[in-house]
């Protein structure tokens, strides 16, 4: 058989029938060691939000829904040369917290309490975020926020009781008096080693 360029041998090939067209195109398509097909063969790969249900038993699961949220991007500030001025990177999430369903009441009521100065007039509560140079994880920071300020203000805290706070008064008494026994000690240390005053008659 004479040698034939591979050009020219493919050509005819796909000359005579059109599958061996796509034949081709399959074995220069380039696939990566890593790609998702390699690293997760019995997968579909098929991209797909989980479907949530809330548990009765906790205050906040820390879901947030993204549609009841206003997101505004904007140009970040500080360094990062020109793709500054040209990717709105900056990340604003705001809602209206009396409006805000997806949050129980009674938490909502202690982030009014905590974080009542921050509201707009509007009623707005707004969090930012332009700490990288990315949009997406500037959200993921803003609803990491989020979800910190809303789990702060679900803890309740408990009172101590009478005998304890006695307890607490007892003991901080106790550590004011030894420290006043402490400076006691050394003062009349210091004094011993002063040397005897000499008066003139």
């Amino acid at each position: 058989m004479a040698f034939m360029p591979i050009r020219t041998h493919v050509m005819r090939l796909i000359g005579q029938t059109g599958q061996y067209s796509t034949i081709f195109q399959r074995s220069m398509a380039y696939k990566s060691a890593i790609s998702l097909e390699t690293l997760y063969p019995n997968s579909s790969l098929k991209l797909t939000t989980p479907s949530f249900s809330s548990n009765s038993d906790e205050k906040f699961s820390g879901f947030i829904p993204i549609e009841k949220l206003d997101i505004k991007y904007s140009a970040s500030s500080g360094p990062g040369g020109q793709n500054v001025n040209k990717v709105h990177t900056k990340v604003d999430v705001r809602f209206k917290l009396d409006e805000a369903d997806w949050i129980p009441q009674e938490i909502r009521e202690k982030m009014l309490e905590i974080h009542g100065k921050k509201l707009t007039k509007e009623g707005f509560f707004i969090l930012r975020s332009d700490v990288t140079r990315s949009q997406q994880l500037n959200l993921a920071d803003c609803l990491r926020k989020l979800r910190s300020i809303i789990r702060e203000a679900a803890v309740t805290k408990k009172q101590p009781t009478p005998e304890t706070e006695e307890r607490i008064r007892q003991r901080h008494l106790k550590a004011a008096r030894l420290r006043i026994a402490v400076k006691r000690e050394d003062a009349l240390k210091r004094a011993m080693k002063r040397p005897p005053t000499v008066v003139d008659l």
